[in-house]
């Protein structure tokens, strides 16, 4: 017997993990959300759907305390976007606005180029350099299995804008940060400083790139036209979706499943975040059909407006309040698919060598030992700083990056046989969390 959890538990854990791995709804649940949502972006009549999509699936899969919480989210509209080098050889190329961008006049901007392959090649440029013209940051992402190569990146596409604007730049134009090698454009948010003028800012697609390069880099100056619609709109009313499997000795202790409801508004949202809602709504409804309950809440919450801002993220923290105290750990699905391939922790070190014991039952899915550095994802920020543990199933994010925040990220790019592997970590890891015996020490949290 484990110091922490009944030979009892430890067998049930076997059972949920050899029965997700020889099959779930994982991939029905992903389907329906595709086939009668799609895109669902932060207040649009998709976001409406979805809210009523997952309490309506929550409710038929059987799950308890199905509920929403209101969240009021930034609305805004990418409406039309047009790239195209009018000199030294006029061709058009394939774009999209970042998320929050604000539109050009209804002429357009044409201005000449000024190419950088960072953030820091941007800053080191004086004002004359840049001023008047359209900057054009041509770094390339790096394909990794942890994602790394998106850290290393992303800051073209939020930072960039204000620093650009900053040198008095007119409007910014990035490498998509992806990784895909096809004519698709990665869109993604954009924050603007407030102490900076707001520019007009696109990103183009991997080959777009390489062909301004390389008209960049022959010699001659190079002049593009942009035109964008995009425009910002009133804050709009969208919803957390909550549902839980009830716990029983310890059933006012939570732990916390999270993935987030909301897509980008180019593309139906498949693998970001479709996959990781149906991962861990199908981790619970396993928990939930084993016939005994673990000893306390498992509960799931689809966010809110993640992609945008993170709005229900804070929400659920902000409503919660003193409850945050009985949250006991928390880990979320937003990094696609799966697999799962590594388990990392962020607990007190009394529990580690719970985690170990963890990783031991997860074994036959081939995951490897992490660090106690995890970050629990985007929607778990604000617990994570209040002092709640969280945990790290790394999904495996080698070709995630290929059809992230694009049209192309649909149904055909989502495998039910690695859906199914990662629910099965998933589901062993919330019993296993909902059955242990202590608890995972409490955090410093950000105000300590």
């Amino acid at each position: 017997m484990s110091a922490d959890w009944s030979e009892g538990d430890l067998d049930l854990a076997a059972t949920l993990r050899d029965r997700a791995t020889e099959g779930t709804r994982a991939y029905e649940h992903v389907s329906s959300l595709v086939t009668e949502v799609g895109p669902r972006f932060a207040g649009s009549a998709g976001d409406t759907a979805a809210v009523r999509w997952a309490l309506n699936t929550l409710g038929t899969l059987g799950f308890s305390q199905v509920r929403t919480q209101d969240v009021l989210v930034p609305r805004w509209v990418r409406g039309t976007a047009e790239v195209s080098i009018l000199a030294p050889f006029p061709q058009p190329l394939v774009a999209v606005a970042l998320g929050g961008s604000v539109g050009t006049a209804e002429e357009g901007i044409e201005a000449s180029v000024v190419r950088v392959e960072s953030l820091d090649a941007l800053k080191a440029l004086s004002a004359d350099a840049v001023k008047g013209r359209i900057v054009f940051i041509d770094q390339r992402m790096e394909r990794t299995r942890d994602a790394s190569g998106y850290g290393a990146t992303v800051a073209i596409r939020s930072q960039g804008p204000s620093i650009a604007a900053d040198l008095g730049a007119v409007a910014l134009v990035i490498r998509s940060v992806g990784t895909s090698p096809d004519r698709i454009a990665h869109t993604g948010g954009l924050t603007y400083r407030a102490d900076a003028p707001r520019i007009p800012a696109f990103a183009v697609s991997n080959p777009d790139a390489d062909l301004l390069a390389r008209q960049v880099n022959a010699g001659k100056p190079v002049r593009l036209h942009l035109h964008s619609t995009a425009r910002e709109l009133p804050p709009a009313w969208s919803a957390n979706v909550i549902g839980e499997i009830p716990g029983g000795e310890r059933a006012d202790e939570v732990v916390l499943l999270g993935a987030h409801l909301d897509s980008w508004d180019v593309g139906p949202g498949a693998v970001d975040d479709g996959a990781g809602v149906a991962i861990v709504m199908e981790a619970a409804r396993l928990i939930g059909r084993l016939g005994r309950k673990p000893a306390r809440t498992i509960r799931v919450v689809l966010f809110a407006n993640e992609e945008f801002g993170l709005s229900g993220a804070r929400e659920y923290a902000r409503q919660i309040g003193e409850e945050m105290n009985r949250h006991v750990v928390a880990f979320e699905a937003d990094l696609g698919q799966g697999p799962v391939w590594r388990l990392d922790s962020r607990v007190a070190p009394e529990a580690l060598p719970a985690i170990s014991q963890m990783l031991k039952v997860l074994q036959p899915l081939n995951l490897e030992s992490g660090m106690n550095t995890a970050s629990g994802g985007a929607d778990l920020r604000p617990l994570r700083e209040a002092g709640v543990p969280v945990l790290d199933l790394s999904l495996d994010a080698t070709n995630y990056f290929d059809i992230h925040h694009t049209a192309n990220d649909t149904l055909a790019k989502i495998d039910a046989r690695t859906l199914d592997q990662s629910v099965a970590a998933f589901a062993v890891t919330a019993w296993l969390a909902a059955t242990k015996q202590g608890d995972f020490g409490r955090l410093q949290s950000k105000t300590e």
